[in-house]
């Protein structure tokens, strides 16, 4: 098992899970974080932090999608080990469904 960002995060980029997380396995994007998931280590200290629960273990269903988009990006993406300020408007974006379709950005 291991633990995947989904596109809650996207727009929100809160990174109080960063904080806490034991091995440094999140990656940053342009407008979301994601999990490497050979890297975690199932420890679940980063979900209860999430304010936007926008992180869950893979064993969740309909996960297979999160579960290849942090898989793929956390190759890409530079890694992020300290916790940094949200963005200023992510107040406005948190509720917002279907984040990824309208927002997501590959940075590449």
């Amino acid at each position: 098992m291991t633990y995947v960002v989904n596109d809650k995060c996207i727009k929100c980029k809160l990174t109080d899970c960063v904080e806490v997380c034991p091995v440094d396995c999140f990656y940053e994007g342009k407008n979301m974080l994601v999990i490497k998931p050979d890297e975690c280590i199932d420890c679940g200290v980063c979900e209860p932090e999430c304010p936007v629960d926008a992180i869950v273990p893979d064993t969740e269903t309909n996960i297979d999608k999160w579960l290849e988009v942090n898989k793929k990006y956390s190759e890409i993406w530079p890694n992020i080990s300290a916790k940094k300020d949200p963005p200023e408007d992510y107040e406005k974006y948190k509720d917002e469904k279907d984040k990824f379709e309208k927002y997501f950005k590959e940075n590449l």
